[in-house]
């Protein structure tokens, strides 16, 4: 790998462990303050559309101010966001914080660093090679989210020994996600601040428009159903429906996780043999025949053994379908593609947390297990449907 890919793989790496204890520090610290599924998933939303909006602005802006940049600013807003949920605790402060923000509560990226980092990632190697380098990206970045949603567990655990209120140890989290985001900085300054010249001259979506635009679409669809179940909110339903504690809690989003992580490295090999589109299908419809099943499941251990089972086979989709993006659109369209297949997505995953917080408020049941599960089934079919011909150029050799 080059420097730079190093250096990507390095700050995602960190980033995800943030992510990883902030996704369940979110619905623990909520209730803590005494707020209900509804307006937790409320706020779950703003932060949602608050990346959108986000990613929609690198979109804008690659043509006026570099990816490096950009991080830097992003990384500053990370500072930021932690320190203002340390401090604030009424409902409206919280929600302008999340709206505004880069809190990410999904336990995956959905934030305007993974448009930066996926463009940058692109050149860093030969086509052969591109979808492993995105399997490693989204590898590391598994593993450091199940990094962190233990190390979560570890500090609850630590502090009620220490005597330390629950509230102040929320405090304490958010104030180190903040400080994880000057760590970034500092290592994002060691980019190079010249970028490659296909980056330099990155352009808005020309000859691969309506490719990206039926990909946008349907990765929106995908995300909307995503949005039923974010980690947030899986651990709330968890908590609520199976009294789950947090060392449990902790101990399964790890091992969630870590088979996510590992996974994803089967993806590079899954593809080089039935293709990337085919790629995404068929690992991502079982795993969501799965959750659905969840949902019915007449034990705590067997909803865990179905979600578990779903945990590993949901992310293989992951590198190949940024490999795919990357691939079929020409090199100096990648940055407007990945914010432009980003932006979208992370907007539809913003409407529905706030509808599967209202279905957990009215019922017991885990609506928002089937119907996600169904959406994303729906979208797979529709993917396989209208992209199977469409092949990257490693395919067509």
């Amino acid at each position: 790998m080059s420097p730079t890919a190093r250096l990507l793989l390095t700050t995602r790496g960190l980033r995800a462990f943030g992510d990883g204890f902030v996704a369940l520090l979110l619905p623990v610290y909520l209730k803590g303050l005494g707020y209900e599924a509804l307006q937790i998933g409320f706020i779950v939303t703003a932060t949602l559309l608050g990346s959108a909006v986000l990613t929609l602005a690198v979109g804008f802006a690659t043509q006026r101010l570099s990816s490096r940049q950009m991080l830097l600013m992003a990384s500053g807003l990370m500072l930021a966001t932690g320190l203002g949920f340390a401090l604030a605790q009424d409902f409206w402060p919280l929600l302008l914080i999340g709206a505004v923000g880069t809190l990410n509560p999904s336990g995956g990226d959905v934030s305007p660093f993974l448009p930066l980092e996926q463009a940058m990632l692109s050149h860093a190697g030969p086509d052969s090679g591109r979808t492993a380098l995105f399997a490693r990206f989204g590898l590391t970045g598994s593993l450091m989210v199940a990094l962190g949603a233990l190390a979560f567990g570890g500090a609850h655990a630590l502090a009620g020994q220490l005597g330390i209120t629950p509230l102040d140890t929320a405090r304490a989290l958010f104030v180190l996600y903040g400080l994880i985001g000057v760590l970034v900085f500092f290592l994002y300054r060691q980019l190079p601040v010249q970028v490659p010249a296909s980056q330099a001259a990155a352009t808005p979506l020309g000859p691969s428009r309506n490719r990206v635009l039926k990909l946008a679409a349907l990765f929106s669809l995908d995300s909307f159903g995503g949005g039923f179940l974010v980690q947030s909110l899986l651990a709330l339903w968890l908590f609520q429906t199976w009294h789950l504690s947090i060392a449990m809690a902790s101990g399964f989003f790890f091992w969630s996780a870590v088979l996510a992580a590992f996974s994803q490295l089967a993806a590079a090999r899954i593809a080089a043999r039935i293709g990337l589109v085919r790629t995404m299908v068929v690992t991502h419809i079982p795993a969501n025949l799965a959750l659905m099943a969840a949902a019915f499941a007449p034990s705590l251990s067997i909803a865990l053994g179905l979600l578990l089972i779903r945990a590993f086979l949901s992310q293989m989709d992951v590198p190949a379908r940024t490999s795919y993006v990357m691939a079929i659109v020409t090199p100096p369209e990648r940055a407007a593609a990945a914010s432009l297949t980003n932006v979208p997505r992370s907007l539809a995953s913003a409407l529905s947390p706030s509808l599967a917080g209202l279905l957990l408020t009215l019922s017991p049941f885990a609506w928002p297990l089937v119907i996600g599960g169904a959406l994303k089934i729906t979208y797979d079919l529709l993917l396989l449907v209208q992209f199977r011909n469409v092949r990257p150029p490693e395919e067509q050799a």
